[in-house]
This record gives structure tokens, sequence and C-alpha cells, in this order.
């Protein structure tokens, strides 16, 4: 093998390692990091690289009279696996430790990827189900509503299954998932059972928005990768926008039919309600990470985690800062804990992270504004609040990153590579 093939080698390499971080919603930085880190592991010296919505690219140019190597490797939009981040985060420690060689490294990630998911798809559909279950909760939903939410989360997920084949843009299956929820509410409505089953439009909202990468695209905005950053918020935009007119459309159709899910005030505010809703988010949590094909070791750190930011936001919503802040609150907290729980879990932060904010996402905002519209009310207001709740969340956990990056900085000097702190890729904690 000559030094050019060596090279192209390495670089692929490093391509595939990338590919599977980016899918995964891996902020840009850390991206990059890692693929600099893993070339520089190959003995490939001179590497930059550069990260787009669609495409990763890494050049080599060992002197200014060589010409360059150049590799571009098109991003495939893979559903999101946490066990597979996880397999290839420790294959990229590993490799940059000098545990394996690269040949070693490259059958690993070529068996990570195509192995496929660990889980069958049943258990995922229940798994998000659970998860719905865990949201209505936090609601002070009661076992009616529970069940009622579970069913939404699994009809979604089935829906969006059936709809995988035809590779139809996101837009579309989120609205059509936030149709399917707000139909089994309008459903609900109908019958004579006493439920409020606008909880259960809640619950669907958030499933729909816990797969939407607006923290990445936070962090590539913080970051310094402005051209990334305005393709995922955009691609965020759109997705939530789905959202929004799916559920719109279910609301409006209920109103033709004379059916209305109803309205609900404000989360649990008492100390028995509050310890409901904390239980709620560890199970909402746990089941997203569980849905997301995370590790099993994992589901105790991200229930943990979720658990805290569930208690830090009903404790801050209580002042007079409001619920915006309460949720960049305990956006913070999550930031600050991730390295320490999920070193001690052997999981990259962003396994952890994710799943713990998912509780905190402004699904009830978003039906309180788009039941509004419906009645012919200003239920903008509530919508912008939701946006700001959705970027303090994105922002909150990033600044925790910060605060707690200082902390780590001398036991790993490698990580003075990195623009900032980081979710995923080598040194980890």
């Amino acid at each position: 093998m000559d030094d050019r093939s060596d090279v192209y080698a390495s670089l692929d390499l490093a391509l595939r390692i990338g590919d599977v971080m980016l899918s995964s919603g891996a902020g840009a930085a850390d991206v990059t990091a890692t693929m600099v880190a893993v070339t520089a592991a190959c003995g490939v010296r001179h590497v930059s690289a550069d990260v787009t919505f669609v495409d990763l690219t890494l050049r080599h140019q060992p002197s200014a009279d060589e010409p360059a190597a150049l590799q571009v490797r098109r991003l495939s939009r893979r559903k999101v696996d946490y066990t597979a981040l996880t397999e290839v985060d420790q294959t990229c420690n590993d490799l940059v430790a000098g545990l394996i060689g690269r040949e070693e490294a490259r059958d690993r990630v070529a068996r990570t990827v195509s192995t496929g998911h660990r889980r069958h798809r049943w258990a995922v559909t229940v798994g998000w189900g659970v998860m719905g279950a865990g949201i209505a909760l936090t609601l002070d939903g009661d076992a009616l509503v529970c069940g009622l939410a579970f069913v939404a989360a699994c009809a979604i997920n089935a829906t969006q299954r059936l709809m995988a084949p035809l590779r139809m843009p996101t837009f579309y299956v989120q609205m059509t998932g936030g149709f399917v929820a707000t139909l089994v509410a309008i459903a609900a409505a109908a019958t004579d059972a006493d439920v409020n089953p606008s909880r259960v439009v809640t619950a669907g909202i958030v499933m729909l928005l816990a797969g939407i990468g607006l923290m990445g695209g936070t962090q590539d905005a913080l970051s310094g990768f402005p051209v990334t950053a305005s393709a995922r918020l955009l691609d965020a935009t759109l997705d939530t926008t789905g959202i929004i007119a799916g559920v719109s459309a279910g609301l409006s159709l209920g109103t033709v039919l004379g059916v209305g899910p109803g309205t609900i005030k404000p989360g649990a505010s008492g100390l028995a309600e509050g310890s409901v809703a904390v239980v709620g988010a560890a199970i909402a949590a746990a089941a997203f990470a569980f849905a997301s094909y995370a590790p099993r070791r994992s589901l105790a750190a991200v229930a943990i985690v979720g658990t805290l930011a569930q208690a830090v936001q009903l404790w801050v919503a209580s002042t007079p800062f409001g619920r915006t802040w309460a949720s960049a609150a305990a956006a913070v907290t999550v930031g600050c804990v991730c390295y320490l729980v999920a070193g001690r879990f052997r999981v990259p932060a962003l396994v952890v992270v994710v799943p713990a904010i998912v509780p905190l996402l402004p699904g009830l905002v978003i039906y309180r504004g788009l039941a509004e519209l419906a009645a012919g009310q200003d239920g903008v207001q509530e919508l912008v609040t939701a946006v700001a709740t959705a970027l303090a969340l994105a922002a909150g956990v990033i600044l925790g990153q910060y605060i707690a990056f200082p902390l780590r900085r001398e036991a790993h000097r490698l990580e003075t590579r990195l623009s900032g702190p980081h979710m995923s890729g080598p040194f980890q904690p």
C-alpha cells in the first residue's frame, strides 16, 4: 500500500465515523474534532475538516508543493440509533488511545453500521407508547389519559413506519403524526368518558418534537458553524411547522364535527402533584432513550437526569422567573451533570442529554396556542413562548456544558482541539 492509498483509507474511516455521529444529532464541532482526531491517530497529519448539513469533507495537504487529497461523503439520513453512536464512540476512544489499529477500527464501524437495530419493532413501538404515557403523567393525567396517550404514541409510530417506504419529506410525516394524535383525542372527546383528551394531543406533540434536532442546530450556531446551523434550524422549523399543521387540521376537523378536545391548566404545582410529574418525566425520558435504541445500561442514567431536570423546572417555575427561565435552568443543570453521569455509565453525553430534556419540551404551550387560534383567539403569543422555551432548552444545555467543561480540561489535554464542550466523539470522561 503506497502513502496515498494509506491516506485515503484513513480519510474514509474518519468520514464514516463522522457520518454516524452527524446522523445521530452530534454538533458540527464534535464531528470535525473527532474526524481530525481519527486521522491523526491513523498517522495522517495536517488534515482539515468541514461539515455542512448534507456533506462531510476532509482535506489533506502535507506540504505546499504537493497536491491535496480530498474526500467528500454525502450524509445518509438514517434513523437515530444511540447504540450505534455509543459503539462508534468507543471505537474512536480505543483508536485514539492506541488500543486498536485502523483496520480493526474500520471493521468495527462497518459491523456497527451494517448490523441494524438491536431491538424488535414492536418493542420500540411500545417504548414510544410508554413515553407518551409518561408525558401525560407529567401533565397530571389519570390512568385513562395515560392509556390514551400510550395508544396515540403507538399509532403515531406505526403511521411513521408505514410512511417510511414512501420516502416522503419529514414535514408530511410530522404533519400526519400531529393529525393522528389529534384524531385519538377527538375520538375520546366524542365518548361519554370523563376525560380531558387535550393531554393526549400534548403528549403526541412532545413525541414528535423529540425527534427534531433543534439542540444540534443551536450548538452549531454557538460554536461557529453558521451554514450547518442555518440548515439544521431550517429543517427543525419545517418539521415543527408540520406538527402545527397536523394538529391544527385535527382541531379544525373536531370543530366541524362539533367535538373539541378541551383545554387544560398549567402542570403540577403542589408537592404530591410535583412528585407525580417527576416520576412521569423519568419514565418519559427513559422510554424515549429506549425507543431511540440507547444501550440498556444508559436508561438508568437518563431517568436520573430526567428526574433532576423536571424537579429543577418545577422549583424554578414556582418562583417569579416563569416557565421559560425554569426550562433554561433545568437545561443548564442537565448540561452540567451530563459529563459525570454519562461517564459513569460509559455512554456519550449526547445519549443522556437529549432524552433528559424531552419531558421539558413545550408541547403544552404549542397546544394552547393552536387551540386558541382554532377558537378565533390570539394564540401567537403562546407559539412565540414555545419557540423561546425550545431555544432556552437548547442554549441552556450548551451553557451547562461550558460551565462543566473547564473542570475536565486539565485531565484531558487533547480536548483543547475542540472549539467548545462536546457531547460525542473521543475524549469522553
